[in-house]
């Protein structure tokens, strides 16, 4: 049975790296559900969060090859309850003066953000995990969603260690 894993790799931020972890993903048929790349705190050191829904076994195996890389670093699969996940959605809505309020609202029961209000729309900015941003989309949705983006998710994992001490602590 698959399920959905999320794998938090630093690599060294060299041009390709990007390329060919996605095509070593791809080669085994497994589809990346997210995938986001930033810096980290230490310089020429990136940190890609991928999201994929396969079963353990095929994942271990491509752990594996993903440490066999030599731009990786380190692969760590965070538990969902032993870390914190995000992601950011940006969504356009149909808004006119009669809907913007009950819109305005939703939002605030999100804990989203109106970033913009036009005579006809408004787009609304929400952090949170996805089962918030689908809350908030069902909710949305009657009022006529226009547009959405979301990043990729990003996760660390709780408590003081770090997966890029060098120490373990």
């Amino acid at each position: 049975m698959s399920s959905k894993h999320t794998l938090s790799v630093l690599v060294q931020d060299k041009p390709g790296v990007l390329a060919r972890i996605s095509a070593l993903f791809s080669r085994r048929g497994f589809n990346i559900d997210s995938l986001a790349v930033g810096p980290t705190e230490q310089p020429d050191v990136s940190r890609m969060t991928v999201v994929v829904d396969v079963d353990v076994l095929p994942l271990e195996q491509v752990t594996k090859q993903l440490n066999k890389l030599v731009e990786v670093l380190k692969v760590v699969e965070l538990d969902p309850l032993a870390s914190v996940e995000r992601e950011l959605l940006i969504v356009k809505v149909r808004a006119d003066a009669t809907t913007r309020g009950p819109i305005l609202e939703t939002a605030q029961l999100f804990k989203a953000r109106i970033l913009d209000v036009t005579p006809e729309a408004m787009i609304i900015e929400s952090t949170g995990n996805t089962s918030k941003h689908e809350a908030l989309l069902e909710i949305l949705t009657p009022f006529g969603v226009k547009e959405i983006v979301k990043s990729g998710m990003v996760a660390m994992a709780r408590g003081p260690r770090s997966i890029t001490d060098r120490s373990g602590r």
